[in-house]
C-alpha cells in the first residue's frame, strides 16, 4: 500500500470516525457551530464550509426496471476536517470519503472512495454546482447528472427536481437533542430520475424517485448518543416526510419534518414521530431492525416499513445500514431508511 495512502486512512479513521458514530458528539474544538436563526444562502450553500468539522451530500433513490423489479441508488460525498479551514496541497486539513451502492432484492453491492483535499482529487464546487471524488460525479442540481462506477456496477443517472429545496428544522437550524446539538440540514426530496445501472448481469433501464439531503455541523450528537435510525419518505399522495431517532441511553431524540405535495416544509415537535422496531435480522454479524413502525399522530400516520433487501450492509470504514423500503398503512408509498452506530 503506498505510504501516503496508509497514512491516510490512520489519519481519517482517527480524527473523523475515532469512536464510531459516536465520535460525533466530541468536542467541536475551535469548529464554528450552527446558530439558530442564520438564513441559508444559495448558491453558496450548495457548497462547502471548511469550518465546520463534517459535511455530506447525500443522494438516495427508489428506482424501478422494465419488469417491475425494485433498486435502490445511494451516492454520498462527506468531508470531515482535522482542522477548521482549508490549504495547499497535502496541508490541506480536509478530508473526504465518497460511498455508491445499488441494492437489488437479492445483492447490495458497495464501493468506497477516499481522498485528501487540496489536491484536487475531490470536493465541492458551488457554482455552477458540482461535487466529486476521483471519477464519481454529481453534476448540476437542475438537471442533475449522477455517476459512479465500481469493479462490480455502475450507474448513470439524470434526475430533475420538480419541486423546491426544503430547509429542515426552524429554517435550515435542525435540532438533534435536548442539550441543543444542531446542525444546518436542507433537503432536495422532488427528483425524478431516469437512467441506467450496470450490473454483474448487465444494463438495466430505470425509472423512479430520488432524495438529496445536505448537512454540516461540527458536534451534530450529544456526548450519549450513539447513533440514528433516519427516514426518507415519498407518500403515494405526493407528500414527503423525513424523520429520524437518534439512540441514547433512554428513549431517544425523535424529529420529523412534514413535506406537503408543493414543497412547504412543517417541522414536527420533538417526540411528535414514534418509531417502533418490528422485527429484525442478522447483518454483518449484528442484530439490526430491519422492520419498523411509524407514528406521527398530528399527521395521522401509522406505517409499516419492509426492506427491499434486508441485508442492506454498507460495509464501508465506518459501517452502517442503508436501503430502500416499501410501507403499508395510512400513508402508503417508498423510501429509504438509514441506521448507524449498531455493534
Amino acid at each position: 500500500m503506498n505510504v501516503r495512502v496508509l497514512v491516510f486512512l490512520l489519519l481519517f479513521t482517527r480524527a473523523a470516525f475515532g469512536q464510531g458514530f459516536a465520535g460525533l458528539g466530541a468536542e467541536a474544538d475551535g469548529f464554528a457551530l450552527p446558530e439558530p436563526g442564520t438564513a441559508l444562502a444559495f448558491p453558496r450553500d450548495h457548497g462547502a464550509h471548511p469550518d465546520f468539522r463534517i459535511e455530506w451530500w447525500y443522494l438516495t433513490a427508489n428506482l424501478k426496471g422494465p419488469d417491475g423489479t425494485d433498486y435502490g441508488v445511494q451516492w454520498t460525498l462527506f468531508r470531515t476536517a482535522l482542522a477548521p479551514g482549508d490549504g495547499a496541497d497535502w496541508a490541506d486539513p480536509q478530508l473526504w470519503m465518497g460511498h455508491a451502492a445499488i441494492t437489488t432484492p437479492t445483492q447490495h453491492y458497495v464501493a468506497e472512495r477516499l481522498a485528501r483535499g487540496g489536491i484536487g482529487q475531490a470536493g465541492v464546487q458551488a457554482e455552477p454546482f458540482m461535487a466529486w471524488i476521483d471519477d464519481w460525479q454529481m453534476d448540476g442540481l437542475n438537471p442533475m447528472r449522477l455517476k459512479a462506477t465500481a469493479p462490480d456496477f455502475a450507474y448513470d443517472l439524470s434526475l430533475n427536481a420538480k419541486g423546491p429545496l426544503v430547509l429542515q428544522g426552524q429554517g435550515g437550524f435542525s435540532v438533534k437533542s435536548a442539550t441543543g446539538q444542531a446542525s444546518y440540514y436542507y433537503s432536495q426530496p422532488f427528483y425524478q430520475v431516469t437512467g441506467s445501472l450496470t450490473l454483474p448481469e448487465g444494463p438495466v433501464q430505470v425509472t423512479g424517485l430520488a432524495w438529496l439531503d445536505r448537512e454540516w455541523s461540527s458536534q451534530p450528537l450529544a456526548a450519549d448518543q450513539t447513533g440514528w435510525d433516519w427516514v426518507s419518505l415519498h407518500f403515494d399522495t405526493g407528500e414527503k416526510m423525513m424523520g429520524f431517532r437518534l439512540r441514547d441511553s433512554g428513549l431517544g431524540f425523535t424529529s420529523a419534518t412534514w413535506i406537503s405535495a408543493d414543497g412547504i416544509p412543517e417541522p414536527l415537535p420533538p417526540g411528535a414521530l414514534r418509531l417502533t422496531p418490528l422485527d429484525y435480522a442478522r447483518v454483518a454479524g449484528r442484530k439490526i431492525p430491519v422492520r419498523w413502525r411509524l407514528e406521527l399522530p398530528a399527521k395521522g400516520l401509522d406505517i409499516t416499513t419492509d426492506p427491499v433487501n434486508p441485508q442492506a450492509w454498507m460495509a464501508t470504514t465506518v459501517p452502517y445500514w442503508e436501503g430502500p423500503m416499501h410501507f403499508t398503512g395510512s400513508h402508503p408509498g417508498q423510501g429509504y431508511l438509514e441506521m448507524t452506530g449498531y455493534r
